[in-house]
């Protein structure tokens, strides 16, 4: 699948989908995967890449 050229914060959400909040878990991860590129704060992309992540099964 070729990529869009908008980036996703200029995208408008897909018809019909209504907005997840992340688990405590992606949270984590979105967290983890911020710092480990040297920001403070999680941003867009890290919440996007944190909620695609397969969820751990208890």
């Amino acid at each position: 699948m070729p990529a869009s050229k908008t980036p996703p914060w200029e995208r408008k959400r897909p018809a019909g989908k209504k907005p997840k909040r992340l688990t405590a878990e992606q949270k984590a991860r979105a967290r983890a995967r911020a710092q480990a590129h040297a920001r403070r704060y999680p941003n867009l992309v890290d919440n996007m890449w944190a909620a695609q992540q397969p969820k751990k099964k208890r």
